[in-house]
């Protein structure tokens, strides 16, 4: 921190600093001594907050200079500062609690606001007595490694995330002014892609160990690659059975979509009994929304002898499938819901059969080209043995 001038060179015209109490000063540029006056220097003052080098420029008086410097030095002590205001002081637990009721509850589906508010209550241990101008990228980082230390990096990631999206809204509310922390952090490197799916000849058997409200679930699931959330929330209005579709009007990223039903959907629908007095396909014993199968469909799956596999997989087990039916990744990613096609590739994995086969007809062929020239050339020799 201090006070410096910025001097103009009559001689070679180009302006430089001069940090020293004097009268004269020489060009850095040229080497001329310069007499100093008010008509060729202005004093500037420089500061640091948070590791940040801050200029001002002030004018022709030094003495003005050195007061304005103090109080910006009291006005950082203070947390008065820059993007730090009196009446928009506001701590991080008053901020988790305006993005819940204000941005989760609002806009997000049951499944994804129990999520979040997960995210913002791990996040509150770590900062909720803080200013939000305290939370900086270092105090982030210091967080960023004490969960590692407990999770995996994709739950960091996802803790970040959360984070980087309450500080967007709180500069959107106005409760912040400044840069997101959250943006100067790096998040963690992590591979997510599972290459676990069902094989053909699996899926009867999982099938077949689903208990009697089980079965339709997962055969809705792996014939039209539809998320729990998305199977379990569906309603009978939702399906046309005239034009075999599914429409579904809530999805993971808000764009609606139609899903064609196969033969397998229909039956599974069909064998479900209708409640007159609930809209949902599945639902529990009170006629509202099933929330959660994971206890049914671990006991299916350890009966089926199937290890190391979610309800999830048996969307990438849709995906895959068509793949390896020779459906092209276009139609995949529509039916899937993905925006891009990066996203269908994840789920579209080739089984490691479906490769074997395909390098054994490459075998095949090479093989069949090569006995073709090798009977050309043995009926060439003997036309010439002939001759």
């Amino acid at each position: 921190m201090g006070v410096y001038r910025r001097v103009y060179c009559g001689d070679c015209r180009k302006a430089f600093e001069y940090r020293k109490n004097g009268k004269k000063a020489s060009c850095q540029r040229c080497g001329k001594t310069v007499a100093l006056s008010e008509k060729n220097s202005i004093f500037y003052i420089e500061y640091y907050k948070e590791s940040k080098r801050y200029r001002e420029k002030i004018g022709v008086s030094r003495s003005v200079a050195e007061n304005t410097l103090k109080k910006r030095e009291l006005d950082i002590l203070e947390n008065k500062f820059l993007d730090i205001k009196k009446d928009k002081r506001m701590r991080f637990k008053e901020l988790a609690k305006e993005f819940i009721e204000r941005h989760l509850a609002v806009n997000c589906s049951k499944g994804w606001w129990r999520k979040s508010l997960v995210n913002v209550q791990r996040l509150g241990r770590m900062f909720d007595e803080k200013l939000l101008h305290e939370i900086t990228p270092l105090a982030i980082e210091k967080f960023k490694a004490e969960r590692m230390k407990e999770v995996k990096p994709a739950t960091v990631n996802k803790d970040l995330a959360c984070l980087k999206t309450m500080f967007n809204k709180a500069i959107d509310w106005g409760y912040f002014e400044g840069y997101n922390p959250v943006s100067k952090v790096k998040f963690l490197k992590c591979d997510n892609k599972r290459l676990r799916y069902l094989e053909k000849e699996e899926i009867p058997i999982l099938i077949e160990a689903c208990s009697e409200h089980l079965k339709p679930i997962v055969i809705i699931a792996i014939n039209t690659g539809m998320r729990k959330a998305e199977v379990l929330s569906l309603k009978w209005h939702d399906i046309n059975f005239k034009l075999e579709s599914i429409q579904l009007l809530k999805t993971k990223n808000n764009k609606p979509r139609h899903i064609p039903m196969n033969e397998s959907v229909k039956n599974a629908l069909f064998s479900v009994k209708k409640n007159p007095d609930s809209p949902y396909v599945f639902r529990n014993r009170q006629g509202g929304m099933l929330l959660d199968i994971k206890r049914s469909f671990d006991t299916a799956r350890k009966k089926a002898g199937i290890k190391n596999f979610r309800f999830h997989d048996l969307r990438h087990t849709f995906a895959s499938q068509l793949v390896m039916n020779g459906v092209d990744l276009n139609t995949v990613r529509e039916l899937l819901g993905h925006s891009t096609l990066d996203m269908t590739l994840r789920y579209s994995h080739l089984s490691p059969q479906h490769k074997k086969r395909a390098v054994d007809c490459l075998h095949e062929n090479l093989c069949r080209k090569s006995e073709v020239r090798y009977d050309k050339t043995i009926s060439a020799a003997d036309n010439l043995a002939v001759v």
